[in-house]
């Protein structure tokens, strides 16, 4: 059975991600966020990319 190399998947190119503008708060820093990727819901915190990030690695372990 032959293995297929992971160069061989054709390229894929994702547009961009349209940023919403808008006004938010950090909920672990309270840093300023004034643009996301996504429509945040207001029953859940909003991060911004650095504890974000922090959380990431302490939740997966990574």
């Amino acid at each position: 059975m032959a293995f297929k190399k992971f160069d061989d998947r054709p390229s894929r190119d994702f547009p961009p991600r349209k940023m919403l503008k808008g006004n938010w708060k950090c909920a672990d820093c309270g840093k300023e966020i004034t643009e996301l990727p996504f429509e945040p819901s207001p029953d859940r915190p909003t991060y911004c990319r650095e504890c974000w990030q922090k959380r990431r690695t302490q939740k997966f372990g990574r």
